[in-house]
């Protein structure tokens, strides 16, 4: 990538403020999180059943919960949860459905078209659903959680790649590798993936909010981690039953994960609007 091409790149994405937005968003949450056992925060874990439902105020910023632990800290730890199952669901979502793709749309044939009946009868049930139901068949916990949505969501990434290597694979440059004896792999990985990786990447990006609110979701109706691990979906569960008095348990949990949410699909889409060059033309 010559020097012009990256002053292009930078000044596309500096003219999208609504990008620009999404990224400070997503960055002041990421190094929040990541930043958390450095803060001066109290234990998320430390109960004191005195301390009950205090509302915010100097001791408590964001008020206390039924237990009488610190709502701020949980909301922190809580979202390193969240940031640790949306990153890793996305990266194994991604490595999973790019190699379906990538082989599907290549090879094509009866390989192709098997593969993506099953992926066509995957994609018909919601997220949450298939989350469910691979959650029921692994188990609680965290690994279990990553697992379970990454191979939900895997599928959405093996049909958009291989929609991407169909339109590449007749490109005269791949004729040419195949012409010069290079083995199916090599053309695969060295030739198409560096031309579909980038809306990959795109989409990606885009599914890590998603993936916090199957992730809450989740946890919400009692799959996600275990307790008393803090989680963003559990505290809003948690806090449903004292909104007549106590409102902040699931206000400030759900405002960060409207605020994440938002965040990174802002950053999203200004990622789209680098990756693709019809759209910086």
């Amino acid at each position: 990538m010559n020097h012009d091409t990256r002053k292009k790149i930078i000044r596309t994405f500096v003219q999208n403020k609504a990008a620009l937005v999404g990224l400070i968003l997503s960055l002041a949450v990421v190094v929040t999180c990541v930043a958390a056992p450095y803060l001066p925060l109290p234990d998320p874990l430390n109960q004191s059943l005195s301390q009950r439902f205090k509302a915010p105020g100097s001791n408590h910023l964001l008020g206390t919960d039924n237990f009488g632990r610190d709502v701020l800290s949980r909301v922190i730890w809580g979202g390193r949860v969240s940031m640790l199952v949306g990153v890793l669901s996305v990266l194994l979502a991604m490595a999973l459905g790019t190699i379906i793709g990538l082989v599907t749309g290549y090879k094509g044939g009866l390989i192709d078209h098997l593969t993506m009946r099953v992926v066509d009868v995957l994609m018909c049930f919601p997220t949450l659903i298939l989350g469910i139901l691979f959650m029921a068949a692994l188990g609680s916990g965290m690994s279990s959680l990553i697992i379970a949505i990454g191979i939900s969501i895997a599928p959405r990434f093996a049909r958009l790649c291989r929609g991407a290597v169909l339109s590449v694979r007749q490109n005269d440059f791949v004729e040419a590798a195949r012409s010069m004896g290079m083995s199916d792999a090599r053309i695969m990985f060295r030739h198409i993936l560096p031309n579909v990786i980038g809306d990959v990447i795109v989409m990606g990006a885009l599914w890590v909010g998603a993936i916090i609110i199957t992730e809450a979701s989740l946890s919400f109706i009692g799959l996600g981690v275990p307790p008393p691990t803090p989680s963003w979906g559990r505290m809003v569960r948690e806090g449903l039953d004292f909104m007549g008095h106590a409102y902040w348990v699931s206000v400030y949990s759900g405002g960060a994960i409207f605020i994440t949410v938002v965040g990174f699909n802002l950053f999203g889409d200004g990622l789209r609007d680098i990756l693709d060059p019809k759209l910086r033309r």
